[in-house]
């Protein structure tokens, strides 16, 4: 089962830091160079400097990772970061509406350590999703030159007992941080030290069952790796030592109910292709002709429905439609995997793809499926042929219970199978590995 434990968090200090608001950061994967520019001169010490390093004129290789390394060690001899004196674990609220509607969410979860452990049969964490090669050597250069965990990932569990959900629910102390961000999602954060009776309480039920990543599988996979390495002539017998842990930002169903949303895939480069025919979406769906407005309502965030009920929207430029999946018509193309798996939109949505334009899934790294969140923003790459926009294949959201589901079989979804809004911000708690 999973070990959580509360930790030493490095933080910005308020009185040499007064507006958080202007050194946190989203996590370095939503982060486009414009944001990261904007991030970047907002305030120079800015967590993006460490989280998202980039590289300058003349530069060596690898050195932005070592510049960020530079720059931590920096900010906190001067104490612009400074540790906490006490191992702790770090009540986290988000308040936020779900994008383009009125619906306002409260979520709370809360940051700690957790034991890193192998995935595979018997682990007590369990991914969903697959990853690439290229975020995660990105990501294990900065965690071997700084030695920190400067963002989270995001774990799910299930504590039947009520004790963390009650108690989180109940928190009655100020918070030690509190802002709101960019996206008007209002952000709070509580410092509880471990020698308060209730944490070891709290932390015994965090590791009572299994935990699924959510969010974060490059960073957790390439902490498998660093650990590996630092492992090697580390004492025999020793404390588990800091790099053998992760933060993580842990959310529970009653308190911390995920917000996802559905990515939708534009596809480029298909017209004129052997391999494209609407004649041949009959075969494998239900079609109702359905224009701009119907798509719109029924795919944008105040329309779309709980996925998994294999319904889609296409818009080309000869027009739109509603899509129903015929199941029986894709089985035959569907992965090898338990019924969660084979079940997903997004799994029918690969097969599909695959038998109408030939584009299969490893297109992701090759750019002949493009990905958004925004409905418009599809319908427009469309019709303005943004980067060779052909089709836009719109979805609705993966279930959170699909997410759990597919990681308690041993799988794991397609790229892009989930969006977890709102993300935890970067630097509101720092994980040092030491």
């Amino acid at each position: 089962m999973p070990l959580v434990q509360p930790f030493r968090a490095l933080r910005y200090a308020s009185e040499i830091v007064p507006d958080l608001a202007a050194v946190v950061a989203p996590p370095y994967d939503v982060i486009d160079a414009d944001e990261r520019r904007g991030l970047a001169a907002r305030d120079p010490r800015n967590v993006v400097r460490l989280d998202l390093p980039i590289s300058e004129p003349g530069d060596e290789p690898d050195e932005r990772y070592r510049r960020a390394a530079r720059t931590l060690s920096a900010w906190r001899s001067d104490g612009t970061l400074h540790r906490d004196p006490k191992p702790s674990i770090y009540p986290y609220e988000q308040t936020y509406r779900v994008p383009g509607t009125d619906v306002e969410h409260r979520r709370r979860g809360l940051f700690a350590r957790v034991r890193l452990e192998p995935f595979g049969e018997g682990s007590g964490i369990r991914p969903h999703e697959l990853t690439m090669a290229a975020p995660k050597e990105d990501r294990y250069r900065l965690l071997r030159a700084t030695n920190v965990n400067t963002s989270p990932v995001v774990g799910l569990y299930e504590d039947p007992s009520g004790l963390v959900p009650g108690w989180l629910g109940h928190l009655d102390a100020p918070p030690v941080s509190e802002l709101v961000d960019d996206a008007g999602v209002r952000h709070r954060l509580w410092l509880v030290p471990a020698d308060r009776d209730v944490v070891a309480d709290v932390c015994e039920r965090l590791g009572a069952g299994p935990i699924t990543l959510a969010d974060g599988h490059h960073r957790y996979e390439t902490a498998l790796r660093y650990a590996d390495e630092r492992r090697t002539g580390a004492p025999a017998g020793a404390d588990a030592p800091g790099w053998a842990s992760i933060l993580m930002l842990l959310l529970e169903p009653v308190e911390g109910p995920l917000t996802v949303l559905a990515t939708h895939r534009v596809l480029t480069g298909i017209a004129g292709s052997d391999h494209v025919g609407m004649d041949a979406l009959p075969e494998l769906f239900d079609v109702r002709p359905a224009d701009r407005d119907g798509l719109t309502r029924a795919f944008g965030p105040a329309g779309v429905g709980a996925g998994g009920r294999g319904r889609f929207g296409l818009w080309t430029r000869d027009g739109g439609f509603v899509l129903t999946a015929r199941r029986d018509a894709l089985e035959a193309g569907l992965p090898a995997g338990g019924p969660a798996l084979r079940g997903l939109d997004v799994t029918l949505a690969g097969v599909a793809i695959e038998r109408l334009t030939g584009i299969d899934a490893t297109a992701t790294e090759g750019g002949r499926i493009r990905y958004t969140k925004d409905v418009a923003e599809a319908l427009r790459w469309v019709d303005e042929r943004v980067g060779g926009a052909d089709a836009a294949l719109l979805l609705e959201p993966t279930p959170e219970s699909a997410i759990i589901a597919v990681a308690a079989e041993g799988d794991v979804m397609p790229q892009k199978s989930t969006y977890i809004y709102p993300k935890a911000l970067t630097g509101l708690v720092i994980n040092p590995l030491e």
